[in-house]
Order: structure tokens, then sequence, then C-alpha cells
């Protein structure tokens, strides 16, 4: 069994792109710049998006953040993105969802420019991704395609089993692993609440992709042997094991199922730091013009 190391993969990513970034310093040209919008005071937000600011400093990128309180207007939030829209110095642009109620998620996504962005959700690059036209594709399916290219991890002509339906993870995941391209080229099927005999369908998978947001939900008896298994869950729980009361796991029972698997990625340390550096990715195209020139 080989665990997947997304930390250690992105930090490669990273020094790349800082490289990059040097270039284009020594060329004389700007400096990418990525921009978040955040609203209220949710701390699971607050530390995504203190992670990316840590992340732009690590490669040389600018970056600032735009914050609301939760009581905020539609109105006033889509004027900030307008304005943001509007400025020249600012490549790439996300917004931390999930928004509060009185605000639609859509509606605002869809004002962002899709030049900048870079979280890959506005329909256009969702639609210019599905038929395979160059796009930002968002960054946990991005960061988990460059994970298993990286990992040297064959995807033709297996089968692909990917555990839940989101926007965000599942849908874009389907599309990806079943593109004519590499990694691409398999036989994707797409589970979710309504499924029956999931277990059966999930123990045929050579690439079991879970997304499906539940702690622990993929057992040792859902997995075929040899299989890879990418986690892309995320879970605080309590723990009298930790210092700090509580520790993270995943949507599938690690210690079960890494004695099955071929490759797996833990949590932490596997999926997540993909996500962030999956957008650093992005803004650096978004920058230099290579989707929307």
């Amino acid at each position: 069994m080989k665990i997947i190391d997304g930390k250690q993969i992105a930090a490669k990513i990273k020094e790349e792109i800082a490289g990059e970034v040097k270039r284009m310093i020594d060329r004389g040209e700007k400096v990418p710049h990525l921009t978040a919008i955040l609203v209220g005071e949710d701390p699971a937000s607050e530390t995504y998006v203190n992670s990316k600011a840590r992340a732009c400093k690590q490669v040389g990128f600018d970056s600032s953040t735009y914050r609301f309180p939760a009581d905020v207007s539609e109105a006033e939030l889509l004027e900030a993105v307008t304005f943001i829209n509007k400025d020249p110095e600012i490549d790439g642009l996300i917004v931390q969802l999930p928004l509060p109620d009185h605000i639609d998620n859509q509606k605002v996504i869809q004002h962002i420019l899709p030049e900048k962005d870079v979280d890959g959700f506005h329909p256009v690059n969702v639609g210019r991704m599905t038929i395979g036209l160059p796009s930002y594709v968002s960054a946990t399916p991005h960061g988990i395609m460059e994970m298993i290219m990286r990992s040297g991890i064959e995807t033709r002509g297996k089968n692909c089993v990917i555990l839940g339906r989101s926007n965000i993870v599942g849908k874009p995941m389907s599309l990806l692993m079943a593109r004519n391209e590499e990694p691409g080229n398999a036989t994707v099927t797409v589970c979710h609440s309504k499924t029956q005999n999931l277990a059966e369908i999930s123990s045929r998978a050579d690439i079991l992709i879970v997304a499906i947001g539940r702690p622990e939900f993929v057992t040792a008896d859902m997995v075929k042997e040899g299989a890879v298994v990418i986690d892309v869950g995320i879970h605080r729980v309590p723990s009298a094991d930790t210092k700090s009361g509580f520790r993270l796991i995943g949507d599938v029972c690690f210690d079960e199922v890494s004695k099955k698997a071929s490759h797996i990625t833990p949590v932490p340390g596997g999926v997540g730091p993909m996500t962030i550096v999956s957008l650093l990715m992005n803004t650096l195209k978004a920058s230099k013009k290579e989707i929307y020139g």
C-alpha cells in the first residue's frame, strides 16, 4: 500500500509556481493576484481563506480579502463582485461558500467574470470543461487529477466509481475521469444517496473516489483488493488522544481500507493541500491569459 502524499505533491507544485513567478518578475510582468470574498465569521471559512492567503505568499502572489458581515445584502455583494471584475490588477476571484441563506449562491457565482472564476464554478467554465475546451476546473477535482497524474496511477480503461454527485466534486470528477485524455479514459459510475447496492458497486472499482460527506462511511468490505482510494471528505470529531480534543477523519475508514488499497490518500494531508494549490495553478493561468486570451 502506498500513501498518496498530497502535502508533498502540493509543495512540489508550489516550487514550480514560485519559479514561474520569479521568471515573470524578471521579465517585468505583473505578479499574479488572487482575491477572496468572505461573508460572515464562520471559523472553517476563515481558516480556509487564511490558508489561501498564506499559499499565495509562499509562491509570490499578491492576495487580498474582501470581508463582509453576515447580514450584507445581495445587492451590495454583487456590487463588490462588479468592482473586482473591473479591476485589471486582480486576476482571480473566489467567493467563499456557502453564503448566508438570504443570498443566492448561483447568482453571485454567475456574476463573476468567467476569466476571473479561478474556482471553476461559473456555468461558462463548467460548460467548457464538459465539451473539452480549455477552462478553469474547480479546485478539488483539478487537484485530484493532478495528484493521480503525478502519482503515476493508470486510469485508462479502469473502472472508476465516484461516491457523491455534488456540483463541486462528484459531477466534475465524473467528466474528468471519462474524458478522452490522460489521466482519464476510465469507465465511470456515479453513486449517490439513492443508489441501490452501493457496496456491491464500490467493491468493483479499480479507482474509488469518495466525496459522500459521511465520516468513515467507506469500510473495507466496500473496497476491491488493490484499488486506488481517493478520500475527499474531512470531518472534525472528538478525540481523547489529542491535545486539541479533536481529530480529523475522512469519508473512508482509513485503518481498515488501507490494508486493501494499492494507493490511498490520508486525511489530513491528502486531497486538502491539492485543492489549495489548484487555485494557485488556476490563478497563474488567469494572470498569463492562458484560458481566455
